[in-house]
């Protein structure tokens, strides 16, 4: 089996790692500068999720949780993992639903990301939801969740300041913080968001 990916040979692909969340596979290869190599790629068996709730009166909600890899706690917006073939939008609402017990009337789609992509393929998409109306969490067993509120500029600050380093919460909140100052926002929203 020899094939193309760009300017790389692939030779042979194998799977060295299988488990609910990933597959890891390792292509024998040629590189672009001719020699022999090895490359790894972890595929998830979900899309990534992320939700930013943004509250009638400019805040949004954050979620708190340890994150293993890492061995830290992180403030996050809610996300998590869709399977993929699912709708994107359902997933995003049972996660929203989930992490925060909120449910929201209404949601755009406002960014698609590729993460993380010299070694997975992994894919994100975030949605910005309004017309919140509160609920009841549930949580999965492996998750220990808090919520805060602060105003949407607080958080970017955060996020600016290196407080909230999840990728995907920074790049939601910068996407939205554009978005609002671009007018790609109903005025209300925008102006709630950008007035503390």
């Amino acid at each position: 089996m020899t094939k193309t990916r760009g300017p790389w040979t692939v030779h042979d692909e194998r799977t060295v790692f299988e488990s609910p969340w990933m597959q890891v596979r390792e292509f024998e290869v040629t590189q672009p500068d001719g020699k022999p190599g090895v490359y790894g790629v972890m595929s998830p068996r979900n899309l990534a999720l992320a939700i930013l709730p943004v509250h009638a009166d400019g805040t949004i909600t954050l979620v708190g949780q340890h994150r293993f890899p890492l061995d830290r706690y992180s403030w996050e917006i809610p996300e998590g993992g869709g399977p993929l073939g699912e709708d994107a939008l359902d997933g995003a609402r049972r996660e929203l639903k989930e992490e925060t017990g909120l449910t929201a009337d209404h949601w755009h789609e406002i960014l698609q990301l590729d993460l993380s992509n010299s070694i997975t393929d992994e894919r994100a998409i975030g949605y910005l939801a309004t017309g919140l109306h509160p609920g009841e969490p549930e949580p999965e067993g492996t998750e220990v969740l808090l919520t805060r509120s602060p105003h949407f500029l607080d958080a970017l600050d955060e996020a600016m300041s290196g407080q909230i380093t999840d990728a995907l919460t920074v790049a939601m909140l910068l996407r939205a913080y554009y978005m609002a100052g671009q007018g790609l926002l109903a005025a209300g929203l925008a102006d709630v968001m950008l007035r503390r």
